[in-house]
């Protein structure tokens, strides 16, 4: 059985939507529900393409964020929990 694992979207006010953390936060719902479905669905293997598009977009918008305002990415990364960016 699998649990729901999305995530409130009350944590963002209205006026929000199109800043760095909403992005990041309605993607990070969309790969667990991705996630969930390709675990019923182990090949499917557009939805496995969609995926790796969104965790690559959700990638960039966290390398922005961390060099942008670190703190505002650290808060976020904790929200989500979700892990860090690797460095080099």
């Amino acid at each position: 059985m699998i649990k729901n694992l999305s995530i409130s979207s009350s944590l963002i006010p209205d006026k929000q939507r199109g800043s760095v953390e909403s992005q990041v936060f309605f993607l990070t719902n969309r790969v667990l529900r991705l996630t969930q479905h390709l675990q019923l669905h182990g090949r499917d293997y557009s939805s496995q393409r969609g995926l790796w598009l969104i965790l690559s977009k959700r990638k960039q918008l966290l390398v922005y964020l961390s060099k942008r305002d670190k703190l505002r990415y650290d808060d976020l990364i904790g929200q989500l929990s979700i892990r860090r960016l690797k460095t080099r």
